[in-house]
């Protein structure tokens, strides 16, 4: 099959799952096209069956910012056709489902299948939004085949919008054999001596990551035993969690690494992964932890309830209760048989539920309806039948 993807190029996890699936399904033998607006950031040199289609900016003065929507819906429907694609997967809502749509119209009479995959934000904080309720409603209807990461964020879609469309839950996956548990005690010490616990967090460092908390919860561990923070990332609050770091005389305690491509190398050197978002719909990167072998302590608000079994191979707590983060951190560092335990708890979890073969399979199969159904409606809608 010819699929296009279109993603958020970044290390967020809708971008990291769109770009892991392309490179899974190339190496099934499909043919995926990358349509974005630069190269995905999990996209790692040549891989046979994987083409990259960049979309320009257009600048004209007549424009106070660049039409992006209208360039994508462009590329895609020139990739289509030059390529004979036969689905676009679009990750996010708003705007790739958008520009699928009016791709998908520029296309006819050619028929062509369109997948929307939700993976949060989209719909909880964006298309929650007055102005675009109504677009995200109509896209998300419109799509051939839509799918959730989440039980937690398909139940919203559908409490939210009131979509007419069925949305199938496929969770988002990871490759066991690339994040798992290793043994780096020479890495580990770039970090901290050997009495000292290992603290990570990963993400795009967006309002909803909650770093304010972060940042507070660790100084209040960092009282009580010896700790240092690994700060995983960049973006909009990434100068606050800087400056508030050096308000609070820890810049020696904390080590910023930007965004890392190599995140498999360094989440098994972690003691504890913290992720006190305000919600996660899913927490992918809290999945990824967890095959490597590392006990995350996460938020209990959105659908990271659906991957960690607070107490059994993670833990759970409200973004707000930051005594009880606190309390749970401390406990769990200083309790060194239950923490081996969680970890080899946490990386069953990874390796028997979220499996990538098993998951991709479930995407194949939408991809293969989504194709049946354009098809249906090309056929009838054409003239004379009716």
């Amino acid at each position: 099959m010819r699929v296009g993807i279109t993603c958020h190029t970044g290390s967020g996890g809708s971008g990291v799952l769109a770009t892991e699936l392309g490179v899974r399904l190339a190496e099934r033998g499909h043919e995926v096209h990358f349509i974005t607006r630069e190269t995905p950031f999990r996209l790692r040199g040549y891989v046979e069956n994987v083409f990259l289609h960049q979309v320009e900016a257009v600048y004209y003065p007549l424009f106070q910012e660049p039409p992006h929507t209208l360039s994508l819906a462009a590329k895609m429907a020139k990739v289509a056709l030059s390529y004979s694609l036969d689905v676009l997967h679009v990750h996010y809502a708003i705007p790739h489902a958008v520009s699928a749509y009016l791709a998908k119209q520029m296309l006819q009479p050619h028929p062509i299948g369109v997948v929307t995959t939700l993976h949060g934000t989209d719909i909880t904080l964006v298309g929650n939004q007055p102005d675009f309720q109504g677009i995200t409603r109509f896209c998300i209807d419109a799509s051939d085949r839509v799918t959730a990461v989440s039980g937690f964020l398909r139940d919203e879609t559908l409490r939210t919008f009131q979509v007419q469309r069925g949305v199938r839950v496929i969770h988002n996956f990871v490759d066991c054999e690339r994040f798992h548990p290793t043994s780096n005690p020479e890495l580990r010490r770039r970090f901290v001596a050997d009495d000292e616990f290992l603290l990570m967090h990963a993400s795009n460092f967006r309002p909803v990551k909650n770093i304010r908390t972060l940042i507070e919860v660790f100084s209040r561990i960092e009282r009580q035993v010896r700790a240092r923070l690994v700060l995983i990332g960049e973006g909009p609050d990434l100068t606050f969690a800087q400056t508030r770091i050096a308000e609070l005389g820890l810049s020696d305690r904390v080590v910023f690494l930007g965004n890392q491509e190599c995140i498999e190398e360094l989440l098994p050197l972690a003691d504890l992964f913290l992720l006190p978002s305000h919600h996660e719909s899913f927490g992918l990167v809290a999945l990824e932890a967890m095959a490597c072998g590392t006990v995350v302590l996460a938020s209990s608000v959105g659908g990271t309830s659906e991957v960690v079994d607070s107490g059994r191979n993670g833990f759970l707590c409200a973004p707000t209760e930051v005594e009880r983060w606190v309390g749970t951190a401390v406990g769990i560092l200083q309790d060194p048989a239950r923490r081996a335990q969680m970890q080899l708890a946490a990386r069953e979890t990874a390796s028997e539920r979220f499996c990538r073969e098993r998951l991709i399979e479930e995407y194949e199969e939408e991809y293969a309806a989504a194709v049946r159904q354009a098809a249906a409606a090309h056929v009838d809608s054409t003239p004379g039948r009716s």
